[in-house]
């Protein structure tokens, strides 16, 4: 490979780097000072660039503290698609959830302290849910296709809300219970447990 080859690479990482920096900064003053004490102006400080450069990857202070999915939504769309045929269309889902467990898993702290600063501040939640929204759309017309039905047919929807309503549940277990179990067990708990009809935990067999 040539240098001029490796240079997009490097570039590609930098810019990485970047963004995930101003949203670290962006993360960690606002769990300091509050969302409303906290300015663009002083992201960029924290994260050694300038306040254009801080635009240049994000729109404004709420994208930052949202940062990016764990796993881009047509990737995530694409994995549920090609999932070995034998499998359900809910369990298809749950298998390409293991990208995003793992993406999630891999930058730990700043997910628990994003997650934090969500609960903290809940004008953020209406991004957040546009953002889901989105995704979830792109999700239901993957399990669409790999089922042969309409979009709009009830059942991708159901199951596409199903499996979202698990992970969530999943997450916000793991920022509760910080350090106890891992997010892959929890989020294989919940799928476990629906799959098997909801038993309640403590019945006897």
């Amino acid at each position: 490979m040539t240098p001029d080859q490796s240079r997009p690479g490097l570039r590609d990482r930098k810019k990485r780097q970047t963004r995930a920096a101003l949203s670290a900064a962006a993360l960690r003053l606002v769990a300091e000072r509050g969302l409303d004490q906290v300015t663009v102006e002083e992201i960029s400080e924290a994260a050694d660039v300038s306040a254009r450069t801080f635009f240049n990857y994000f729109p404004s202070k709420d994208e930052a503290l949202l940062g990016d999915q764990p796993t881009d939504r047509e990737v995530l769309a694409a994995r549920i698609v090609a999932a070995p045929p034998e499998l359900s269309a809910f369990d298809a889902l749950r298998q390409a959830f293991d990208d995003v467990v793992e993406a999630i898993e891999a930058d730990r702290d700043v997910w628990l302290l994003r997650l934090r600063v969500i609960a903290a501040n809940p004008s953020l939640l209406p991004r957040l849910i546009s953002g889901n929204t989105e995704t979830e759309q792109v999700i239901v017309a993957a399990v669409a296709a790999r089922l042969g039905l309409d979009p709009c047919h009830g059942h991708p929807t159901l199951v596409t809300t199903v499996a979202g309503a698990v992970f969530r549940t999943a997450l916000m277990q793991w920022v509760e219970r910080p350090g106890t179990t891992t997010l892959r067990e929890l989020t294989a708990g919940a799928f476990a447990a629906v799959a098997a009809g909801l038993p309640d935990p403590y019945a006897s067999a």
